[in-house]
């Protein structure tokens, strides 16, 4: 069997030329298992009524959405953890396992209640998905061909971002609503054959695995789930100042503190120290935070802009939308060639500082304006974002070995997640207050949504299209405010090169080595990260790519 798939070495790359022929089963499945967890993410709006007309619970349903992604969100670091001590196929195969059985389960539902429960099950699986499969990408590929499997990532993501409203619609209009979960058994029965065929990892010594801390794993799992359960719930079932909110967010900060306790006593934490000690690691992490935070200006804004301002039908609205996603991948593939010459940090400052520009340039837009006019908007910012976050992934994988990696590449996906959920409900709030201004007191988001089920039932049309634009203005304001923030912290925090770890490719060279002579420089020197060059500001001259740096003790 395992000269039938491809092999990993100790270190995580490919372990010769021939596997490097064989990889295509294993990406393969790495891109089926990344389209469930995107299809998942999107498929089931459209089926909402049928749900609903099926099995009840209005007042509810809204944690179909909610609890899988605090599933997803509060698993990822754990996840991480995980694979960074048992290996990363035992993970991914376990995670898949589950989201099959909860995929099943949600199709045996029998009332809200227990498909929103199935779904929680569903999104403990989605959460290694997401995580495992983006450590296996960069475990497969070394430094200078990361961009193919990224890109190909991202072009996983924005087709299935694109097809699940339409697909879900489809099998809602012509079959039933179940079936948006039974599709899922095939594709991850054969992205999970792939993965246990052809995927061999080397045995990893006990004593290099040490123990799981399962006492931080609870404790940031219900931590997680308290703190997000407030920040998507707020405002919408309670409000923000409700006893409710209030002991939630309570609980919250306890149980962080508790996270804080036992992680440092641990002596295999879930949440080690070194991600926010190391400056590469930290700062990324608040920059990909930022981009989940401005992200939700688009995703749920611009839909509702187009349909009540332009006056588009939803499925020409969801098109304004989708060219950002036709973009980004492309802006990613093309990355390489940037940070190339210029770096991981500077090409995501370019990347970074056009999509501020692109977020600030929306309020600009005539009233009521074209549809081509927001739509040239999101292609620019798709590609934008393309340039940012692709580098600082990478950048990051390419900052740690191989028992290091799942952990660091979890806790950039965590802090996106976490952006993304405050985002959320801090534009949520913003948008209700403009419209509340707007329309005299009798305004908010759920209004809006009404009004575009039900034209007829809008007094003065006119003055809503105003107010929804007044809003979702404001809202792209504070999205680009948030990429000022990522900006500055890339700018003031992160390193100028980073300390890319040398190790062994697949032509036997390091995957991590530079080309045509490139140097670069090291960084402080916590948890076994050499990190002091750029703390003292040596090596900063104009040379444009990291210095690989070998550690030989991982």
């Amino acid at each position: 069997m395992q000269g039938e798939g491809i092999s990993v070495d100790a270190d995580g790359t490919p372990s010769g030329s021939d596997d490097r022929r064989r990889r295509g089963p294993v990406v393969a499945a790495l891109m089926l298992a990344m389209a469930l967890a995107a299809l998942d993410s999107t498929i089931v709006s459209t089926a909402i009524p049928q749900i609903v007309g099926d099995l009840g619970g209005f007042s509810v349903f809204s944690w179909l959405f909610s609890g899988y992604l605090l599933a997803v969100t509060v698993t990822l670091p754990i996840y991480g953890k995980l694979s960074d001590t048992f290996g990363r196929k035992p993970v991914l195969i376990a995670g898949s396992i589950l989201f099959l059985l909860g995929s099943a389960l949600c199709a045996v539902a029998w009332n809200m209640g227990a498909l929103i429960a199935f779904r929680v099950v569903q999104g403990l699986g989605g959460g290694a998905l997401q995580g495992t499969v983006q450590t296996l990408a960069a475990d497969l590929y070394p430094l200078k061909e990361r961009p193919k499997i990224q890109a190909k990532l991202s072009t996983v993501w924005a087709t299935s971002s694109i097809a699940g409203p339409a697909l879900g619609g489809l099998i809602a209009a012509y079959a039933d609503w179940r079936w948006i979960f039974l599709i899922n058994l095939p594709i991850g029965a054969v992205a999970l054959w792939l993965i246990v065929r052809h995927l061999h990892e080397p045995q990893r010594a006990a004593v290099t695995r040490g123990r799981v801390d399962w006492a931080g794993a609870l404790t940031v799992f219900a931590c997680g789930g308290v703190l997000l359960t407030a920040l998507v719930q707020g405002g919408v079932a309670w409000g923000w100042l409700s006893p409710r909110s209030l002991a939630l967010f309570a609980g919250g900060l306890l149980l962080a503190g508790a996270v804080v306790v036992i992680e440092r006593r641990a002596a295999e934490p879930i949440i080690p120290g070194w991600v926010w000690r190391r400056r590469t690691i930290a700062a990324v992490n608040l920059a990909l935070g930022a981009l989940g935070l401005l992200m939700v200006a688009p995703t749920v804004f611009l839909p509702t802009y187009a349909q009540s301002v332009l006056g588009l039908a939803p499925i020409a609205a969801g098109f304004v939308l989708s060219v950002m996603t036709l973009s980004w991948p492309v802006s990613a593939a093309l990355s390489q060639h940037v940070y190339r010459r210029l770096g991981f940090r500077d090409t995501a400052l370019i990347g970074i500082g056009g999509a501020a520009l692109f977020l600030f340039a929306f309020p600009l837009l005539p009233y009521p304006g074209q549809a081509w006019q927001p739509a040239l908007i999101m292609l620019l910012l798709g590609a934008a974002l393309g340039l940012f976050q692709l580098p600082l992934i990478v950048g990051v994988q390419s900052t740690v070995g191989w028992s290091e990696r799942g952990t660091a590449t979890a806790s950039i996906l965590f802090c996106r997640q976490i952006g993304q959920t405050l985002g959320a409900a801090l534009f949520g709030a913003i948008a209700n207050g403009v419209l509340t201004s707007r329309l005299g007191g009798a305004g908010s988001l759920d209004s809006v949504a009404h009004a575009l089920e039900n034209p007829a039932s809008v007094a003065d049309p006119e003055r809503l299209r105003r107010a929804v634009d007044s809003a979702v203005d404001t809202v792209y304001v504070g999205a680009g405010c948030a990429a000022v923030l990522a900006l500055l912290v890339l700018a003031f925090l992160a390193p100028r090169r980073f300390p890319v770890i040398g190790v062994r490719g697949p032509e036997g060279g390091e995957a991590g080595a530079p080309e045509n002579g490139e140097v670069g420089a090291l960084e402080n020197g916590e948890a076994g990260a050499p990190e002091k060059a750029l703390e003292n500001g040596e090596n900063s001259g104009p040379t444009p790519l990291e210095r690989p740096v070998n550690r030989s003790a991982e």
